[in-house]
């Protein structure tokens, strides 16, 4: 009878530890499934992270990269606009070489033509002065175009219309028959673009003068 109390209560105790190591087991099992899982959501967590970090400076570069070629374009952009205005300028400044620089700010009186004749406008300005003489004593015209009067006159000719004398084409340089006291110079451009007459006065000392220019449609030669 006691043996068989004691091998019943050596199998109770064997279940009951069973039961426990069993329970004790899962239990580990549970911890080392929940540290598995908390230490794999922070490695995923941290990788993530890493990702967004090496993928900001990129997206930034590229930001940078398209604002630098905006700027270029609109740099670009502007230098033709400058360029281009710079072009029209030039070619209103040729244009405009029909109406003489002011030395004192004085303005040029112009008068149209009255469409009968061969003449666009008329120029009269009270600014204009000698241009200079190395000539000395009584002055006496001459038509050589090797002459100093022959270049001064020429001189005198460019300052009144703007024509270089390299872009100048002389028709005729003679006595004015309608003032009686004075010269002019019927000229034009190389390429014609610019056609005038120049009447000129020779000032003692001084050289010569121009005093009227007039535009003209056409040459035309007496």
């Amino acid at each position: 009878m006691s043996n068989d109390f004691q091998s019943g209560s050596r199998s109770s105790y064997r279940a009951k530890r069973k039961k426990t190591n069993i329970i004790l087991n899962s239990l580990i099992v549970l911890v080392l499934a929940l540290i598995f899982f908390v230490a794999y959501t922070i490695f995923l967590s941290g990788d993530d992270k890493a990702t967004t970090k090496k993928d900001e400076p990129k997206t930034e570069n590229q930001a940078v990269i398209k604002k630098d070629k905006d700027t270029e374009k609109k740099e670009k952009g502007s230098g033709t606009a400058k360029e281009t205005a710079a072009e029209q300028g030039t070619d209103e400044d040729s244009k405009e070489a029909t109406v003489p620089a002011q030395e004192d700010g004085s303005q040029a009186v112009v008068t149209d033509g009255d469409g009968s004749s061969n003449v666009l406008k008329t120029i009269e300005n009270p600014a204009w002065k000698p241009v200079g003489t190395v000539q000395t004593g009584e002055h006496t015209t001459v038509y050589d175009k090797s002459s100093v009067d022959w270049q001064e006159m020429l001189k005198a000719v460019s300052y009144a219309t703007g024509l270089e004398d390299s872009n100048m084409t002389v028709y005729w340089f003679g006595r004015d028959k309608v003032s009686g006291n004075g010269y002019f110079s019927t000229v034009a451009s190389k390429d014609k673009s610019f056609k005038y007459n120049v009447y000129l006065q020779w000032v003692d000392g001084q050289g010569w003068k121009p005093v009227k220019v007039e535009e003209l449609s056409e040459i035309k030669v007496e």
